[in-house]
């Protein structure tokens, strides 16, 4: 698939020809529907669609407009009329600060992304390849046979460790890996009702659940603070992505501040290891739901490697497997609701957005839209084969996102969860244990809710 640009159809007539979006039904008093995105947000963002390619929500005492189409989508991520903000941004504030790449705007950001870009440029990816290709097969030694797996255990443990170790390489991650994952656990989990429910102060009342993630976030700032403390105290200055952040210049040539390093690093670890990591728990899903997708992944593997172990330079030939996760974000996107601001009154599909106002749609709505796909409920990695992906509309499937808010890191996710779905697929069936629970986990992002799987070595 390619991404190419999208900006709004020029209109003639005056702005008063513009139409007020129509509202949502449903909403109730204080919380309006706050409260039927708590209860069932997949589906009551699926059923937007029914109501107009645009439609006025309330969340809270806020009115936000939710989009519904694909095209429109499009124009917000390529149009400067919109800027990250909004509810989802607001929730990640307090985690992820506001002088990171994944929440600065104008020219912060694109100097942010200018620091970050070398590390995962096409030409970079391979030097990653041996720490990938080593943690791959750590995983599958480490799971026995018949054993029963806590997937979210392992899926994170895995993400956090391949982030870790290509981009900020130092044995002193192997000890707070386990903890990063337990912090981002419930943070990820809190913000969700943060934003939904925007209930202000009541968030700082002592109750336990609010104790709890004041306790994570706490801890996960203090992690950040040891890793970029044991940085600059070593003498290696290893070729990675932290150096680069600790080398960084700002405009004026002086080294950039001590918090903006701290939000980078913690936009290194935090959305990167949240959602590559909720994809491989849905990934595995997948395998244990439809055993013929790993069979014909390891018919692949061998075809493309004979006997010997997968190898990153092989990633590029495994085309099945690469279908397969392609498939599983589209099915289950990690990232599966996005909010923006709108920085001028503007016109969005013939509706009138005004200035400042809250625009928000759902990836995992529009990427199961019986519009834009046959057969939309069902898992199909071959719809994404040369001559059928190009019948899909464009911005129908876009996992990392387009314009200049593009995932930088998406070349390394993809060659991350090919390489690991190929290894994991030639060791092992699955077959979901006792008391596992593969409901879906909404919180900033989407995962099984309690995966627990039974590894059968093939």
């Amino acid at each position: 698939m390619t991404v190419e640009s999208v900006h709004p159809e020029p209109r003639t007539g005056a702005a008063a020809e513009l139409r007020e979006p129509p509202v949502a039904g449903g909403g109730v008093p204080l919380l309006g529907h706050g409260l039927k995105l708590v209860r069932d947000p997949l589906a009551f963002m699926s059923q937007l669609r029914d109501h107009g390619d645009v439609v006025r929500i309330r969340l809270g005492p806020k009115t936000v407009y939710a989009v519904t189409t694909p095209d429109l989508t499009g124009s917000l991520a390529l149009s400067p009329d919109y800027i990250i903000a909004g509810p989802l941004w607001e929730s990640l504030e307090s985690l992820l600060g506001k002088e990171g790449v994944a929440t600065a705007n104008g020219p912060l950001h694109r100097r942010q992304r200018r620091t970050i870009q070398p590390a995962f440029r096409l030409d970079a990816i391979p030097a990653y390849g041996p720490i990938m290709t080593q943690e791959a097969y750590a995983l599958v030694e480490r799971w026995g046979a018949g054993q029963v797996l806590d997937i979210t255990d392992e899926s994170f443990r895995v993400a956090v460790r391949v982030a870790a170790r290509c981009l900020m390489r130092g044995s002193y991650m192997d000890a707070r890996a386990e903890r990063i994952c337990a912090d981002l656990a419930t943070l990820f989990s809190g913000m969700y009702q943060r934003m939904v429910v925007p209930l202000g102060p009541l968030y700082r009342v002592p109750l336990p659940s609010n104790r709890e993630f004041n306790r994570a976030l706490a801890d996960l700032h203090l992690l950040v603070d040891e890793i970029v403390a044991d940085r600059r105290a070593g003498d290696r200055k290893p070729d990675d992505l932290l150096t680069a952040l600790l080398e960084a210049k700002d405009e004026n040539g002086e080294p950039i501040g001590e918090q903006e390093i701290h939000d980078q690093v913690i936009a290194i670890l935090t959305p990167g290891s949240e959602t590559v990591g909720s994809t491989i728990m849905s990934l595995l899903l997948v395998l244990a739901e439809h055993p013929e997708l790993g069979d014909k992944i390891r018919d692949e593997v061998k075809a493309v490697v004979g006997d010997r172990p997968v190898a990153f330079e092989d990633v590029r030939k495994l085309t099945y497997t690469a279908n397969v996760v392609v498939e599983t974000m589209r099915l289950y996107p990690a990232v599966w609701i996005l909010t923006r601001r709108t920085v001028a009154d503007t016109d969005l599909g013939g509706y009138r957005i005004p200035a400042g106002a809250d625009v928000i749609y759902s990836p995992y709505a529009i990427q199961r839209d019986p519009r834009s796909y046959e057969r939309h409920e069902e898992f199909d990695p071959d719809r994404w084969l040369a001559g059928r992906a190009e019948a899909v509309p464009r911005y129908a499937m876009s996992p990392f996102s387009v314009g200049n808010r593009k995932c930088p890191s998406d070349h390394f996710s993809m060659a991350e969860l090919t390489l690991l779905s190929a290894v994991i697929a030639t060791a092992y069936r699955f077959e979901q244990a006792p008391g596992s629970d593969a409901r879906p986990r909404i919180g900033i992002t989407l995962r099984p809710r309690g995966l627990k799987l039974r590894a059968l070595p093939r």
